[in-house]
């Protein structure tokens, strides 16, 4: 890569991205040392250290902060402009990488994808599972996906589901044993299958309303995880109540595998929304793939 002001910060942003100049390197296509030569060639020419080096680490200086915040928009920008001029020559391609639960891969994208895909041969989509809060922007993902169209002002909600809701359930088997709850405070003592939040670190509260009243359970059991998809197999087998997305439990419940209660205390609420930065243009690709995961109703 020659060097030269605007390849000098490209390569002083990847580093600050990765906190590594091995990782930036390879991301790159470069060695560490002719990425360190780069970095340095750039803080001498502004007089300025960009970057505290430890044995251990590589982060930012409060300068190489503000570089980052000046430049580092401007140059993503420029990446997907590239990439869309790119595309005026060819079908739209590149990678698509989206952040999500395994829920919302199976039941939302998965039976769009095949169609996409097939239409879009030279764009490739990775999808991250992920049950906590992740920064999208921070961790280089096009798009994170969401309950409800509530989304902080830098970024734009697209509903990509219907309505939505949770369910208790449980399987005729656990029905055998134990009584049918209902109202929340019955779910003290009967055994639950709890999911646990990445993010906070503590299981996730059942929520119900009624009459415009909420009420938050936190309920226990011997079983927990940190997936839906277990948690609906584990109900099925009769471990516990769970409490799932209608629509992951409905073949269940219809073929009586698994029962409703509490169906009263279960309103719809607004579903799942893909979430984006609200930039000025973003890449053909992910053009193309979110509009082809719009709800449609």
């Amino acid at each position: 890569m020659p060097s030269g002001p605007h390849s000098d910060i490209s390569s002083f942003l990847a580093v600050a991205k990765e906190r590594s100049f091995t990782k930036a390197a390879a991301r790159l296509g470069m060695t560490p040392s002719a990425l360190s030569h780069a970095v340095r060639n750039l803080e001498e020419r502004l007089g300025i250290r960009l970057l505290n080096r430890t044995t251990r680490n590589v982060a930012p200086t409060e300068a190489g902060e503000q570089l980052i915040q000046s430049v580092g928009p401007l140059f993503e920008q420029i990446d997907i402009e590239l990439d869309n001029l790119g595309d005026l020559r060819d079908r739209p391609g590149g990678k698509v990488r989206i952040t999500c639960n395994d829920y919302v891969i199976e039941t939302i994208f998965r039976p769009k994808l095949q169609d996409f895909l097939e239409t879009y041969p030279e764009i490739e989509v990775e999808f991250s599972i992920n049950y906590g809060f992740t920064d999208i922007i921070e961790d280089s993902f096009d798009a994170g996906v969401r309950l409800g169209d509530a989304v902080s002002k830098d970024m734009i909600a697209m509903r990509i589901g219907p309505d939505f809701r949770f369910l208790v359930v449980g399987a005729p088997s656990y029905f055998d044993r134990h009584p049918s709850p209902e109202t929340p405070h019955d779910l003290t003592g009967l055994p639950c299958i709890n999911l646990r939040s990445v993010t906070a670190g503590s299981f996730f509260p059942w929520s119900f309303v009624k009459d415009g009243k909420e009420i938050n359970v936190r309920v226990e059991g011997q079983l927990a995880f940190n997936s839906v998809l277990p948690i609906l197999n584990s109900a099925l087998e009769g471990a516990g109540l769970a409490y799932l997305p209608e629509d992951l439990a409905a073949p269940h419940l219809e073929s009586g595998a698994l029962i409703a209660v509490m169906e009263e205390w279960c309103p719809y609420g607004p579903g799942y929304h893909l979430y984006y930065p609200n930039r000025r243009l973003a890449a053909r690709s992910f053009s193309v793939f979110r509009e082809s995961m719009r709800y449609r109703g």
